[in-house]
């Protein structure tokens, strides 16, 4: 048996969407800039899944810019804002994912802007007290913070971060990446300038995503060369990617309230029977309060199978993450958990869930869990 819990890393593709790309891969081939009937036809298309993103997200069509991921819509959030709105100033966290810790980093060292990292509290939420005060000797900043980490879950409450920016005059990012499909977002109603998404999130395609640019603000191209995205993306467009993007994210929206009843009802059932069956674990972040259904990073105490656990799960068949994908090739510990000040001694797994997963899977797990812990 074979089961995969690393969802946050990335999801399967759903059929329907795998169904909708190869049907435009086999029907539709002409280049959506050329003027010619095979050219209008794709640029139709694209246009098409424009609309049905912004019909979900409730913004206008031309606040949706198609790119090929959450990395590259982060990273022009970020510069080109930097570069267009006069910012001397960024405010963030240091448990963001490293698109935008290590651009926010890089600014600073060109010495583009200054830099202010906001407190995190010991359950791994952002200090709302100090970034009001960070903000309140710094009006007009620019703040990224994520609605929901990547490594533990927590979720950021985005309306209230929303109004404090409006308070003082500051720019809002927000990567949506974890979010997006999984829960409700009214652009309408929350007030952020600039969010992100990638598509492999939500059981799309991988290499294709978006920003929303909220249509007051005026930013410059991220990548210059063609007039492609309304002048705003140079570059043909991933057409496929695009149309694969909105129909995956049309279903999720369509299957969200079933949908997050049932990944809750199995986050929930893992939580008990680890608790149940190895009483000193425990959970990293902010576990059974404002979290992310999706997510469940846990904390095993010290053994001699900690530094080899993710090997051994892989091994017997259970694919996990002991943190962001992004970096799981580097030797560097996670950057969300040493903020967290999670001993070095403990083994940290995250195990992040779809809707493909099921009980029977989480049985395996805890099965073979048993057998590497309790055979010490």
């Amino acid at each position: 048996m074979h089961v995969y819990f690393d969802n946050a890393a990335t999801t399967p593709m759903a059929p329907e969407v795998i169904e909708v790309m190869t049907t435009m891969m086999t029907k539709l081939h002409g280049n959506p800039s050329s003027i010619h009937k095979d050219g209008r036809e794709v640029k139709t298309e694209i246009e098409k899944a424009r609309k049905l993103v912004a019909s979900i997200l409730n913004c206008s069509p031309g606040e949706i810019v198609f790119t090929s991921g959450g990395t590259e819509a982060d990273n022009m959030a970020l510069r080109c804002s930097v570069d267009a709105l006069n910012i001397t100033h960024a405010i963030t966290s240091p448990i963001e994912h490293h698109a935008v810790l290590h651009t926010l980093e890089e600014l600073q060292q060109r010495g583009k802007i200054k830099l202010t990292m906001v407190n995190i509290l010991k359950n791994g939420h952002i200090d709302l007290v100090h970034l009001e005060e960070i903000l309140a000797g710094n009006p007009g900043s620019l703040v990224s913070l994520m609605h929901a980490n990547n490594e533990i879950g927590n979720l950021l409450d985005i309306d209230k971060v929303s109004a404090l920016c409006g308070q003082y005059n500051a720019i809002f990012h927000s990567d949506t990446v974890q979010t997006i499909g999984h829960y409700p977002i009214d652009l309408k109603k929350t007030k952020i300038h600039f969010l992100t998404c990638a598509a492999h999130k939500l059981n799309g395609p991988k290499g294709v995503g978006f920003i929303y640019i909220n249509s007051n603000v005026r930013i410059n191209p991220f990548i210059t060369g063609g007039t492609q995205e309304r002048n705003m993306r140079g570059g043909t467009e991933n057409v496929y990617g695009i149309v694969g993007l909105a129909k995956a994210l049309e279903i999720a929206s369509n299957e969200m309230p079933l949908q997050t009843k049932y990944i809750t009802s199995l986050r929930t059932y893992m939580m008990e029977q680890l608790r149940l069956n190895f009483p000193e674990v425990c959970f990293n972040g902010d576990a059974d309060g404002q979290s992310s259904y999706l997510i469940l990073n846990v904390c095993f105490p010290p053994s001699p199978v900690n530094e080899m656990m993710l090997f051994k799960l892989d091994i017997e068949g259970v694919s996990a993450s002991g943190g962001s994908a992004c970096s799981s090739g580097s030797n560097i510990g996670s950057h969300v958990l040493t903020a967290l000040e999670v001993p070095d001694a403990c083994s940290n797994v995250r195990f992040s869930f779809g809707k493909y997963n099921t009980r029977e899977e989480i049985d395996f797990v805890i099965q073979k869990l048993k057998e590497m812990l309790h055979a010490l």
